[in-house]
């Protein structure tokens, strides 16, 4: 067997090397891939979010139009016990026909309402049992998973526009591992490509998130800064390999 030939063998067995050192990168794509894209105008809208099937939502009712929120004196809950006060609010699902069970309003259809379409709704049936209502819902299982150099997340998403800076941020930041040119935005069927390594890139690209994407920022792959243990095989298939063609070309 000629040199080149154990030259050829030795380079197979690097690029294998290379090829499962970069097997932990997810979501990746060939040339041809063509992202989704958003006008800058639709990124910088602001959305309210509507209610779906399999939502958990909150519901609080006040009376004389929210009196006991505005109440810096604690007069109308100083007779409260602490048992009452730390007791959780209870969570209400939004059931596949649209519909919710609320207390004393019964059945109620919140489909495709906004929050505060919702708030005005529910305050004309609360208006039947109490003095002036005021009514605030929210809902409390609406999340955004984070991928990635961050590690996995769940992130919960508590109002209805933050973007993708502000999710980053809510991960612990892109870190020293995290490609700021290689995040992607995955929503459905559709991916987009988020650049931040630029200021011109974060104003091109960053946009509201939605509830259920998928964001993913590809880890920068450092050889000398890896995992140890992948290291360690990488060399120790090095060593061997070169052994081999020491002894044979003896």
């Amino acid at each position: 067997m000629t040199k080149n030939s154990f030259l050829l063998i030795f380079l197979a067995f690097v690029l294998a090397g290379c090829s499962a050192y970069k097997k932990n990168i997810m979501f990746s794509h060939n040339e041809n891939f063509e992202a989704a894209q958003l006008s800058a105008e639709a990124r910088a809208l602001e959305r309210n979010y509507t209610l779906q099937p399999n939502d958990l939502i909150k519901v609080k009712v006040y009376t004389k139009n929210g009196e006991m929120i505005i109440d810096p004196e604690y007069e109308l809950s100083k007779d409260l016990n602490n048992t009452r006060q730390n007791r959780p609010d209870p969570e209400y699902l939004v059931r596949l026909d649209g519909h919710v069970l609320l207390p004393m309003v019964g059945d109620v259809k919140v489909q495709g309402l906004t929050l505060h379409e919702t708030n005005l709704k529910l305050k004309s049936l609360y208006n039947q049992f109490f003095i002036d209502p005021y009514v605030i819902t929210s809902y409390t299982n609406k999340r955004i998973v984070v991928m990635g150099a961050p590690g996995g997340q769940l992130l919960p998403l508590t109002n209805n526009n933050i973007t993708v800076a502000e999710v980053i941020a809510m991960a612990g930041g892109m870190k020293d591992t995290g490609n700021a040119e290689q995040i992607k935005l995955i929503r459905g069927d559709e991916i987009f490509l988020i650049d931040f390594s630029t200021v011109e890139a974060y104003r091109a690209t960053n946009q509201i998130v939605q509830p259920g994407d998928i964001l993913y920022i590809e880890p920068i792959k450092r050889f000398f800064r890896g995992n140890a243990v992948e290291i360690s095989v990488f060399l120790s298939m090095i060593t061997t390999t070169t052994t081999l063609l020491i002894l044979l070309l003896r």
